[in-house]
């Protein structure tokens, strides 16, 4: 054998002794944060959904290339390869008749910007950009001030003397 892989393999004993020391306790508390209670070895059932807010109102965008918001819930929807339950409301032929918003035309497009007939395979599940949106209290406090505020602050500062 030769001797450049000396190193090598005495490294690779020397962790395997340390590894075979550390006696890895099975109950460890959870991390804090979002799973409460518990161990990392035991597993609870998921949280029930939130209520989702159904008030079919248009929200105002915190910037200029966020996706709206969905104001309505989703819930039962189909959204996969087999099918799209928010195209048969927003399609082009869908809008008209439901009078919802149609999707926006850069859903139509392919990624070299070519128009398309139908909505691109890229843009076909919503959910992948669009939420709906949960009447909870906040995980965490939140001073988030969109662009208009800023400027609004901006403002009133340059006007005080």
């Amino acid at each position: 054998m030769s001797l450049r892989y000396l190193p090598l393999l005495l490294v690779c004993a020397f962790g395997m002794a340390v590894a075979s020391e550390l006696n890895y306790p099975l109950d460890a508390p959870a991390p804090d944060g979002r799973r409460p209670g518990g161990t990392l070895t035991q597993e609870f059932p998921a949280p029930a959904l939130g209520n989702e807010e159904n008030k079919d109102i248009k929200r105002e965008r915190n910037y200029p290339e966020q996706p709206p918001t969905i104001p309505h819930s989703i819930r039962g929807y189909q959204v996969d390869a087999n099918g799209n339950k928010c195209l048969s409301c927003h399609s082009r032929a869908g809008s008209a008749r439901s009078q919802a918003p149609m999707i926006s035309i850069t859903h139509y497009m392919d990624r070299d910007g070519q128009a398309l007939a139908a909505v691109s395979p890229r843009r076909y599940f919503c959910t992948q950009c669009h939420v709906t949106q949960q009447e909870v209290k906040p995980l965490v406090g939140n001073t988030f001030r969109n662009i208009d505020q800023l400027l609004s602050d901006e403002a009133t500062d340059a006007a005080k003397p």
